[in-house]
C-alpha cells in the first residue's frame, strides 16, 4: 500500500483471503469480545485458513501470555497455537533489549504476559525501584492491578530510569462496555513525572516489526476495529488493512477518518475475509458502489439508491474522503447513516 492519501475503499475481485497470504488479526471486538467469540468469527477463520491464508493474532493487550491466549482461541473453536500470538509485551520486550545489558534487571508494572516477553529476552523482571532496574516497563495488568505500582513506576523514572510502554490505548472494550486501557494508566505516571515513554504497540513500527519477525508475511492484511491502532498501525507498516465494524468504530467514525485512519477495505465482520470487495468508482459529482450513490454537497453528504447498507456506506466514504483531502471529513452525513442503519 502507498501512503499517498486514499480517497475511497478499494475493491478485489478475489477473496481477501486469497489475496494475501496472512491475515493480521486483532483480538478485541475483531475476533471475540468480553470473553466470547463474537458473531461469524469463528467460521470465517476456519473458512480462511481451509483456504491456505496463515492466521496471526495481533493484540496490544500486554496482560495475557502467548500461550493463554492460543488456549482460550482454541477453547472458543480457533485453533491456535501459541507461536500464532504476538503481543505489544513481545514487541516491547524486544525494544527493551536492545537498549540494556543483556540480564538486566527490569521494573515491571503490568501482567504475566510481560515478565514471560522480558524473560524470553533474557531480562530479569523485578518489583520494586529500589531493585536497581536498567528500565520501566508498564503494561495493562488488568482491574486489580494495585495502586502502588504506578508508584513503583514513578519513582524509578522519576530518577531517570528509561520508561518504556507496551502500548497506550487509552480504552479497552469488555463485556460490561468500554474500561480504562493501558494508556490511561501511563498517563498516571506521566502526569506524576512529566516523562515520557518509548512505546512499542500498535500503531507504532516495533509492533509492527515484531508481527513481520514472527510470522514471515509477505503479503500480510492487517484486519481490525480500530482506527488509531489497527488502521493506522498497517499505514504505518505500508500494508493493506481490513476494517471490520464489531468494534469500536461506527459509520461516522469512519467517514471522518484522517488520512493515516482510512482501511483499504470495509466489511460488517470477518465473512469480509471470504470474499471480493467491491468496486468503488467515480459517477458524475460523486461515487457509486452497488446500488448506491454519494455525493459531497457544501455542508452535508447526499446518498442515492438502494442495495446493501455496506455498500452506501462504503460510497459514503468516497465522498467523504475525497471532499477532506488530507484532512477529516466534517461534512453532516447523520441522515444517511441512519438511512444505512450505520
Amino acid at each position: 500500500m502507498s501512503q499517498s492519501v486514499r480517497t475511497r475503499p478499494e475493491g478485489s475481485g478475489q477473496a481477501l483471503s486469497e489475496a494475501y497470504d496472512t491475515a493480521l488479526l486483532d483480538l478485541d471486538g475483531v475476533v471475540y469480545a468480553g470473553g466470547d467469540a463474537i458473531v461469524h468469527a469463528v467460521e470465517s477463520l476456519a473458512s480462511a485458513r481451509a483456504g491456505g491464508m496463515r492466521l496471526a493474532y495481533v493484540t496490544n493487550n500486554a496482560l495475557r501470555t502467548p500461550d493463554t491466549v492460543a488456549a482460550h482461541l482454541t477453547e472458543l473453536g480457533i485453533p491456535t497455537g501459541a507461536g500464532d500470538v504476538i503481543t505489544s509485551a513481545q514487541a516491547v520486550a524486544r525494544l527493551i533489549s536492545e537498549q540494556v545489558p543483556a540480564g538486566a534487571r527490569v521494573l515491571v508494572i503490568g501482567g504475566e504476559g510481560l515478565r514471560v516477553a522480558l524473560r524470553e529476552r533474557g531480562l530479569e523482571p523485578v518489583e520494586s525501584a529500589d531493585d536497581d532496574p536498567a528500565a520501566v516497563v508498564q503494561g495493562f495488568g488488568g482491574p486489580e492491578l494495585p495502586w502502588g505500582r504506578f508508584a513503583e513506576a514513578s519513582y524509578a523514572v522519576a530518577r531517570g530510569v528509561p520508561w518504556f510502554a507496551s502500548n497506550t490505548d487509552l480504552t479497552i472494550p469488555s463485556g460490561r462496555g468500554i474500561a480504562p486501557g493501558n494508556g490511561a494508566a501511563v498517563e498516571v505516571v506521566r502526569i506524576a513525572t512529566g516523562a515520557e515513554p518509548q512505546v512499542a504497540g500498535k500503531p507504532l513500527p516495533p509492533m509492527h516489526r515484531e508481527t513481520i519477525l514472527r510470522t514471515g508475511a509477505e503479503r500480510p492484511l492487517v484486519v481490525g476495529d480500530r482506527l488509531d491502532t489497527d488502521i493506522e498501525g498497517a499505514f504505518n507498516g505500508e500494508v493493506d488493512s481490513l476494517l471490520v465494524l464489531t468494534g469500536v468504530t461506527d459509520g461516522a467514525l469512519l467517514l471522518a477518518a484522517p488520512p493515516q485512519h482510512r482501511p483499504t477495505y470495509v466489511d460488517a465482520d470477518l465473512r469480509g475475509l471470504l470474499g471480493g470487495q467491491p468496486e468503488v468508482s467515480a459517477a458524475g459529482e460523486g461515487f457509486r458502489c452497488g446500488g448506491w450513490t454519494a455525493t459531497a454537497r457544501a455542508e452535508r453528504l447526499e446518498l442515492d439508491g438502494d442495495g446493501a447498507a455496506l455498500d452506501g456506506l462504503r460510497a459514503l466514504c468516497a465522498a467523504a474522503w475525497t471532499a477532506a483531502g488530507d484532512g477529516s471529513c466534517t461534512l453532516d452525513a447523520g441522515k444517511e447513516l441512519a438511512r444505512l442503519g450505520l
